[in-house]
C-alpha cells in the first residue's frame, strides 16, 4: 500500500473510531441511568430506527436490484388489477383484502428502504424508487376510496327512539306583544317546558363494529405511508355528512341569523323547543359516540383522533350554537324570555360535557364559542326582563275594561311571574348584579317585612335578587292599574276595578310558588288594599242613597211630626236611585264568585237593614201603595249586581 493510500484511509478510520467511541459513551450513560426522560427516549428510539434501517439496507446490499424490481412489478400488477375492477376490494372477501394490504405494505417497505439509501437521480435504484412511489400512490388512492366506502356503507342508522319530542304547537305562548292584549287566552299559555337535566352520556355504534378493525388497519397503513392528511380528510368529510344527516333526522334546519330574525314567533317558538331537545341528544348521545368512533379508528396513532373528531363535528356543533346566538340578537320581547331561559339552562347544563368533549387546543374554538353564547344568552335574559318591566310601565289604555273587570295586563303579568318561578335558581344567578341601570325602589306597601326578609335572604343575609325584581315589577303594575282606573268616570267603578285586580294578584300569589317568594305578609297587605277599595265602593255608591233613609229633614216645619209628603218624596227618590244603581251595576263585573258574594252580602247588610228600619219605623205613615219593593225584594235584587249583564227592574219578574 502506498503512502497516499494510507493517508486517504486515515479520515475514514478516524470517523470509525469516533463512532465507536460515541457508541461506547452512550452505552456507559445508559448503564448509569435508571430512568429516561421523554426527550432521551425519543432520541434513542430514532437512533434505533435509523440503525435498524442501516442494518437492513446493509443486508440487502447483496440483493440484486433486478430482484427488487421483479417483486415490485408483481405488486404493481396486483394493485393495477383492482384499478380495472369496478367492485370494492373489501366486498370480495377477507382473503382478497388481506392480500391487497400485504402487497401495499411490501411496496411501502420498498419505498422506505430505497429512500434510506439517499439515492441520486443518476443511481440505478432511483428509477425503481420512483416506480415504487407511483405504485404506493395508486394504492393509497384506492385505500382512501375503500375507506370512505366502508364508512358510508356500514353507517348505523341514528334513530333516537328512546327520546320523543312532542309537538309544541298547542302550547305556544301568545305571539302578540305585551303591549297589545287581544284576549285572555294567554293566561294558560304561559307554561314552561320540562327542561329537566338531559340524559347521562350514552355511547352507540355509529358504524357497524365488525368493520372498525378493518378501518383502523387502513388508517394505520395510510399513516405509516405518510398519507395521513388524505386519510384524515376522507374520514372528516364522510363523518361531517353523517352529522348533517343526524341533524336532518332530528329536524334541525340550517338557518342564518337573518332567517331567525325574520321568523314569526309561533314558528320560532317551536324551533327553540326543538333546539333544546336536540342539544341534549346531540351532546350527550351523538357527540360521545362520534368521538368514540374516532378513537377506535385513530386511537393508536396518538392525539390525531381528537383532531378528526373536532374537524368532523365542529360545523354541526356551530350550526346549533349559532342558532342560540341568533336568539340573543334583535328586540328583547317579553314573550321570548321563557324560551331564552330554556336555552340558557340547557346550555349551562351541557357545558361541562362540551368542555370534556372538546379538550386541548384542538377543541378550544368550540369551547370558547359555547361559553360566549351562554354569556350572551344570560345578557339577553337580563335585557328581556328589564324590557318586561318597561312594557308594564308603558302599557297604555284608551278604553277601560268593561265592567271594571280584571285587566289583561294583570292576568299576563301575574301568570308571567308565576311561570318564571320555575327558573328561580337561574334568575337569582343572572339578576344578582343586575339593577336595570338604576336602583330598584319599592313602595312602603310592597316592601317586605322583617319576617319575610329572613325567609327570602341568601346565606350572606341579602334579599334574593328574584324577590327584589318581582316586588319591583308588582309595584310597577300597581302604579299602572291606578292610572287605568282613572279611565272610569264613576268613582265607584274605579274602586271595583282596583279591588278586582288587587284581589286577583293576591289570589295568584296565595295559590302557588309565588307565595314562597312574596310571603304571607305581602298577601295580607294586598288583601287589606283590595278590602279598602271594597269599603270605598260602598261609600261612593251607597252613602248618598242611604242618606235618604235617615230621619233628618222629614219633619213638618216647626213640629216633630212626620211630613207624609216629604216621606213620600224620600221613598220615591230612594227607589229611583236604587233602580239607577241596579241598572248600571248589574253590568259591572266581579269575576271571582266568592269576592262577588262578599261584596253583595256587605252591600245587602247596609242597604236592606237601613231600608227595613226606615220602613218599619214609619209603617203607620206609609200606605202600602207607597211601598214599591219589600226588603226581601231589595235583597234579591242586590244579588244581581256585578254579574256583567245589563238588567232593569222594569223588566224584572221578581216582586
Amino acid at each position: 500500500m502506498s503512502m497516499g493510500d494510507c493517508k486517504s484511509m486515515r479520515p475514514e478510520m478516524e470517523g470509525e473510531d469516533d463512532l465507536i467511541a460515541a457508541a461506547r459513551n452512550i452505552a456507559r450513560a445508559l448503564g448509569s441511568k435508571k430512568n429516561l426522560t421523554d426527550g432521551e427516549r425519543e432520541i434513542l428510539a430514532n437512533l434505533g430506527a435509523q440503525l435498524s434501517t442501516m442494518i437492513s439496507l446493509s443486508e440487502k446490499k447483496g440483493e440484486k436490484i433486478g430482484d427488487i424490481e421483479d417483486r415490485l412489478n408483481s405488486i404493481q400488477e396486483r394493485v393495477m388489477s383492482w384499478e380495472a375492477d369496478q367492485s370494492m376490494i373489501w366486498d370480495s372477501g377477507p382473503n382478497e383484502s388481506m392480500e391487497y394490504v400485504k402487497a401495499v405494505e411490501e411496496a411501502r417497505k420498498f419505498v422506505e428502504r430505497l429512500e434510506g439509501l439517499r439515492l441520486n437521480k443518476d443511481d440505478q435504484e432511483y428509477e425503481v424508487l420512483q416506480k415504487a412511489h407511483d405504485v404506493l400512490q395508486t394504492a393509497m388512492a384506492r385505500l382512501e376510496e375503500e375507506f370512505k366506502y366502508m364508512l358510508v356503507q356500514n353507517r348505523q342508522p341514528f334513530e333516537p327512539e328512546h327520546m320523543s319530542f312532542r309537538s309544541s304547537e298547542e302550547d305556544i305562548v301568545d305571539g302578540s306583544s305585551i303591549i297589545s292584549f287581544g284576549d285572555d287566552s294567554f293566561e294558560d299559555s304561559l307554561q314552561r317546558d320540562s327542561v329537566s337535566r338531559a340524559s347521562e352520556e350514552v355511547v352507540i355504534d355509529l358504524v357497524h363494529p365488525d368493520v372498525v378493525p378493518e378501518l383502523r388497519g387502513i388508517a394505520n397503513l395510510m399513516f405509516n405511508s405518510k398519507y395521513n392528511q388524505e386519510c384524515i380528510q376522507a374520514y372528516t368529510s364522510i363523518r361531517r355528512d353523517a352529522l348533517d344527516e343526524c341533524l336532518y333526522i332530528l329536524e334541525v334546519q340550517k338557518l342564518s341569523i337573518e332567517d331567525v330574525l325574520k321568523m314569526e314567533w309561533g314558528c320560532l317558538n317551536s324551533k327553540i323547543r326543538r333546539w333544546v331537545w336536540v342539544m341534549k341528544i346531540f351532546v350527550r348521545v351523538y357527540l360521545p359516540s362520534e368521538r368514540w368512533l374516532s378513537d377506535q379508528i385513530f386511537g393508536e396513532l396518538g392525539p390525531v383522533y381528537l383532531d378528526c373528531f373536532v374537524e368532523a363535528s365542529k360545523p354541526s356543533m356551530l350550526q346549533l350554537i349559532n342558532f342560540g346566538e341568533a336568539m340573543t340578537i334583535g328586540p328583547h320581547q317579553p314573550e321570548k324570555l321563557f324560551r331564552i331561559l330554556d336555552m340558557y339552562e340547557v346550555l349551562a347544563d351541557l357545558l361541562p360535557d362540551i368542555d370534556g368533549l372538546y379538550v386541548d387546543e384542538a377543541g378550544s374554538s368550540v369551547r370558547i364559542e359555547c361559553h360566549e353564547v351562554l354569556m350572551r344568552l344570560g345578557d339577553s335574559v337580563k335585557a328581556t326582563f328589564s324590557e318586561f318591566k318597561n312594557a308594564i310601565a308603558s302599557n297604555a289604555s284608551t278604553n277601560p275594561v268593561a265592567g271594571g273587570g280584571i285587566h289583561p295586563l294583570t292576568r299576563y303579568v301575574m301568570n308571567y311571574l308565576r311561570t318564571l318561578t320555575d327558573y328561580g335558581e337561574t334568575l337569582n344567578v343572572l339578576l344578582d348584579d343586575y339593577d336595570e341601570g338604576d336602583s330598584i325602589s319599592l313602595s312602603p306597601d310592597t316592601s317586605p317585612t322583617t319576617e319575610e326578609e329572613n325567609k327570602s335572604t341568601d346565606t350572606s343575609g341579602r334579599i334574593s335578587p328574584m324577590l327584589r325584581h318581582y316586588r319591583s315589577l308588582v309595584s310597577t303594575l300597581e302604579c299602572n292599574l291606578d292610572d287605568k282606573s282613572k279611565l272610569y268616570k264613576d268613582a265607584s267603578l274605579q274602586h271595583i276595578f282596583l279591588m278586582n285586580n288587587l284581589h286577583y294578584m293576591a289570589q295568584k300569589v296565595k295559590g302557588d310558588e309565588l307565595r314562597v317568594l312574596f310571603g304571607d305578609g305581602w298577601i295580607r297587605k294586598c288583601n287589606g288594599k283590595f278590602q279598602q277599595h271594597a269599603m270605598n265602593y260602598q261609600r261612593a255608591s251607597w252613602s248618598s242613597i242611604l242618606s235618604l233613609l235617615k230621619e233628618e229633614g222629614i219633619q213638618n216645619p216647626g213640629s216633630n211630626s212626620i211630613s207624609k209628603t216629604l216621606l213620600k218624596e224620600r221613598l220615591r227618590s230612594f227607589y229611583l236611585a236604587f233602580e239607577e244603581i241596579y241598572k248600571s251595576q248589574t253590568t259591572w263585573l266581579i269575576p271571582d264568585l266568592q269576592l262577588r258574594e262578599d261584596v253583595q252580602i256587605s252591600t245587602s247588610l247596609n242597604v236592606v237593614q237601613a231600608y227595613r228600619t226606615f220602613v218599619g219605623r214609619h209603617s203607620n205613615d206609609i200606605s202600602d201603595k207607597l211601598i214599591k219593593y219589600s226588603a226581601d225584594d231589595l235583597q234579591n235584587y242586590l244579588l244581581d249586581l256585578f254579574e256583567g249583564s245589563s238588567k232593569s227592574l222594569q223588566n224584572s219578574s221578581r216582586r
